[in-house]
């Protein structure tokens, strides 16, 4: 998101990151904020969040009627939905998964390039996983729908893209809790992971998150795309952090995503090209 794009309150948010250090965890998968790259190393992702003369504001929260509490739900086949164990840290790779990546969009859904990315993922019959802020989900339950009928898999990244150490249990709380709401009234079901903003995850993320059935999932590989560095580039970074277990982060909402919607039409083929198969993480751990 270019700083022109952000609101006071955004690039407060940024620069907060920065002071924070975004530490959050021994093995977290890094930051999601301005940083340096190491290619196929987790890096920096950009906060979420509509441009200028995107979808409306974000709405204040309002007090949720969603319960914390573990999910007794049916999951896919009709599995049955059991708390998670609460974990010390994200998980950031498929383990034992023989030429399986995984592919995920943070940030949206935004209708200026969520459709592109489900088009294209759509042509080669892949599924991909997108964690979705509730400001943006609110008032695009349709792209939400469109999701789960081609079969992609939908997380939780809060509702407004804050940085989680530094709020309260309850305001964090919130964030979560609403955005699953949002999920389950568009699709039937909650998600079944959690993805913390900036990947800055703390104590109250994991109990959180588990309480609401959800695994915490980071990623391996980051595009950086969110500083828009070109569509050869976030190409060059998928290529070159390839490999089996793979979880790639890439954005698909939160300032001008074009370079990743044109990116994808020719990383995704490569990927399949080479013998990639482009999956997605089983309910009960990856």
């Amino acid at each position: 998101m270019k700083k022109d794009q952000m609101t006071p309150g955004r690039r407060a948010l940024l620069r907060g990151a920065a002071v924070f250090g975004l530490a959050a965890t021994a093995g977290c998968a890094g930051t999601e904020g301005p940083g340096t790259e190491t290619p196929g190393t987790p890096g920096p992702a950009a906060p979420s969040g509509a441009a200028a003369g995107g979808p409306p504001a974000a709405r204040p929260l309002k007090p949720s009627a969603y319960r914390l509490q573990p999910m007794a739900g049916s999951g896919p086949a009709g599995a049955a939905r059991t708390r998670p164990r609460v974990r010390k840290e994200p998980i950031l790779r498929m383990d034992g998964q023989d030429r399986a990546m995984v592919l995920t969009f943070d940030d949206g859904p935004d209708p200026r390039y969520t459709p592109g990315i489900l088009r294209t993922l759509r042509r080669y019959d892949v599924r991909a996983m997108f964690f979705v802020c509730g400001e943006m989900a609110v008032d695009n339950k349709d792209l939400l729908r469109e999701m789960a009928y081609d079969g992609h898999l939908i997380g939780n990244h809060t509702w407004t893209h804050p940085l989680l150490p530094k709020m309260s249990r309850n305001a964090m709380r919130e964030e979560i809790e609403r955005t699953s709401e949002v999920v389950e009234d568009a699709v039937g079901e909650p998600p079944a992971w959690f993805r913390a903003p900036y990947g800055a995850w703390n104590r109250n993320a994991f109990q959180l998150g588990a309480d609401l059935g959800m695994e915490p999932l980071a990623w391996t590989v980051d595009t950086l795309d969110w500083t828009e560095p070109g569509t050869r580039t976030i190409i060059r970074r998928v290529r070159a952090g390839a490999g089996p277990g793979v979880v790639v982060l890439s954005h698909d909402a939160g300032g001008d995503r074009s370079q990743s919607v044109d990116a994808l039409r020719t990383y995704l083929p490569e990927l399949i090209d080479s013998g990639y198969r482009i999956s997605l993480p089983s309910r009960y751990g990856i």
